[in-house]
């Protein structure tokens, strides 16, 4: 399961409006016989792609999959059909498919015969790479992920309002990372005014990859012509909005589950304050500026009971950086 959850992660952010679903075919003896991941919209299933690489050595055998396997007929064949044909033996999942059309296909398979068991590495799978997924199908909105970058005083650019370079190498290769698994970045038009964020994904040495997620800007104001968001590196989309929500039911639209919020402070105060912030993924530096903007603007708060509560998922170091990840306390709103 650990080798299907790392094959889910290679996919993460080509799949959607699909989940990002990894999958290891044992054959009867025990010996991995094949292994796969899903494909782009209209393309194979990891189940698919695993029991192609197995071929006869998976009739017997075990399937590892990191999500149920699907019951519909969508746009590709289900999945239970395919892993029957194939002679599988048993069958193990880690999270049951939630979706409406999908989940159930655990008891096709038990009533078929198979050996069928969930639950294997639960925690890990939710938590990594089928965490938008899961939460735009509980929820019916893309997953928010505010990313941003701030020195020990919480400020993210100078008082003359320059900000390169507040984190560190590490952290900025990181960061890349992070925006080459997501389906949209999204950034204010504060922003793209006032430094020209291009919102691409690139290598260490600026090279640019091959798959750019959906550049989406927002605000009623206009994007300067020029400005690097409108050459043809990637796809832009100016959402003439100032409301989260309607932000996100565009983007629900066009199947994205899996957002990148980059804006300045101003846009980050509107999701905080609207509740529309799934996880933070704060770079902290070790710098102190004592004066420029701050990485939150307002967020709905005038007194201390009313604040924003988080639940810390994880600290770690970045090179000379601290990473924070939290998610919204219990009855914060969120997943």
């Amino acid at each position: 399961m650990a080798v299907a959850l790392a094959l889910s992660e290679t996919v993460r952010g080509t799949t959607s409006p699909n989940p990002p679903v990894g999958a290891v075919i044992l054959d009867a003896h025990g010996h991995r016989a094949g292994a796969g991941a899903t494909q782009p919209p209209g393309g194979p299933h990891a189940e698919v792609m695993a029991l192609r690489e197995a071929g006869e050595r998976a009739r017997g055998g075990t399937a590892f999959v990191t999500l149920e396997p699907c019951s519909h007929h969508g746009r590709t064949p289900p999945c239970t059909d395919a892993l029957l044909d194939a002679g599988i033996a048993a069958v193990r999942y880690a999270v049951a498919d939630p979706h409406p059309q999908a989940r159930g296909g655990a008891e096709v398979l038990r009533a078929a015969g198979v050996d069928v068991r969930g639950g294997l590495l639960a925690d890990e799978v939710a938590a990594g790479p089928l965490r938008a997924w899961l939460h735009s199908v509980r929820t019916g909105r893309p997953h928010v992920t505010w990313k941003y970058a701030a020195t020990l005083d919480g400020r993210i650019a100078a008082a003359d309002r320059t900000s390169r370079w507040i984190s560190g190498p590490v952290s900025r290769a990181e960061v890349h990372a992070i925006r080459a698994a997501a389906d949209a970045v999204v950034a204010g038009t504060g922003t793209i005014r006032a430094d020209d964020a291009w919102l691409t994904v690139r290598d260490a040495a600026g090279a640019l990859a091959e798959r750019q997620p959906l550049r989406v800007v927002v605000g009623r104001g206009g994007i300067p012509d020029g400005a690097r968001v409108l050459d043809s590196v990637a796809e832009t989309v100016h959402v003439r909005t100032h409301d989260p929500a309607e932000v996100l039911a565009v983007l629900t639209d066009r199947g994205v589950v899996d957002v990148l919020l980059e804006g300045g402070p101003t846009l980050a105060g509107a999701f905080v304050r609207a509740r529309l912030v799934d996880r933070i993924v704060a770079y902290v530096a070790p710098a102190l500026l004592g004066d420029g903007p701050a990485a939150l603007g307002p967020a709905g708060v005038s007194t201390i009971t009313e604040a924003h509560r988080w639940r810390v998922e994880g600290v770690t170091m970045s090179g000379e950086d601290v990473r924070i990840t939290a998610v919204p306390a219990v009855g914060e709103g969120g997943d």
